[in-house]
């Protein structure tokens, strides 16, 4: 696995890449992200992996710098999947010349997640799109546990008629159903029981939901009972109704962010 610091690097290595699969990543790497690398490796010539934790995404600087920072470990896992390049971008790399906070993007990023981090997607978007225009990738491989920001990025992508195709990878989830995520790491297990509890009492009752959206106030409720410190949402979503151009079919996702002490969790079910 060859390590890129430097983004002028990239155009003369990928300049006869014709197939390459790019997964972003803000480290701290766990199996939800290796779903995501395997499939590359699998389905493109070449893969690459960025790993850059995005500053401006976060709304409290104690967030930033609380995020787990493990790349010794990160580049250790990335090697044992066979992934082709490791892209360790500095801040000056991504933002010569600072962040980009006209980006205009779809207007559900002030919904759900909007709604309690502004300007958090449009900061996404702004890094991804950024990093587009450096490796140009074929494919761009998105977890769908982070359904909003995959909603979004795919919109900006399509309006900008960008020629990356996204492909969209199903949640990966632990053996009692938390979706993996980085901060998974600073619960308890304890917590870890509770956050299983809440998984399973959504999925159990999504169809129940569906047909009566009046249960979510009593699940909600239930959930708090469970020892959840406080529920920022959750929501039944026909998410095919969101973005133009919708969709004919009808898909349901219940989306939910919640707090296991100061640990903000969420997951679409």
């Amino acid at each position: 696995m060859k390590i890129i610091l430097n983004k002028y690097e990239i155009k003369s290595i990928f300049h006869n890449i014709k197939n390459l699969g790019f997964v972003p990543t803000m480290g701290a790497l766990h199996d939800g992200h290796k779903s995501l690398i395997v499939r590359s490796v699998k389905e493109c010539e070449k893969t690459i992996v960025s790993i850059f934790i995005n500053k401006p995404q976060f709304n409290r600087k104690s967030d930033f710098e609380k995020y787990p920072n493990t790349l010794e470990k990160d580049i250790s896992f990335l090697k044992k999947l066979k992934v082709d390049y490791l892209f360790l971008p500095s801040f000056k790399q991504i933002y010569p010349n600072g962040p980009n906070n006209k980006i205009v993007i779809s207007a559900f990023e002030k919904e759900l997640c909007g709604k309690y981090r502004p300007g958090h997607f449009k900061a996404i978007v702004d890094v991804i799109d950024r990093f587009l225009k450096i490796i140009k990738p074929k494919n761009l491989y998105l977890g769908e546990k982070d359904m909003q920001q995959l909603m979004i990025i795919e919109s900006y992508i399509k309006k900008k008629k960008t020629r990356t195709k996204i492909i969209p990878c199903v949640t990966l989830r632990e053996k009692k159903g938390i979706a993996y995520s980085s901060r998974n790491i600073f619960l308890s297990k304890k917590e870890k029981n509770i956050a299983s509890k809440v998984y399973k009492l959504i999925y159990y009752n999504k169809n129940y939901i569906i047909k009566n959206s009046y249960l979510l106030k009593k699940i909600k409720k239930n959930i708090l009972k469970m020892g959840v410190n406080k529920i920022d949402y959750i929501k039944l979503i026909n998410i095919n109704k969101i973005i133009k151009p919708y969709k004919k079919n009808i898909k349901y996702k219940i989306f939910i962010a919640y707090y296991l002490s100061d640990t903000r969790l969420i997951d679409n079910i």
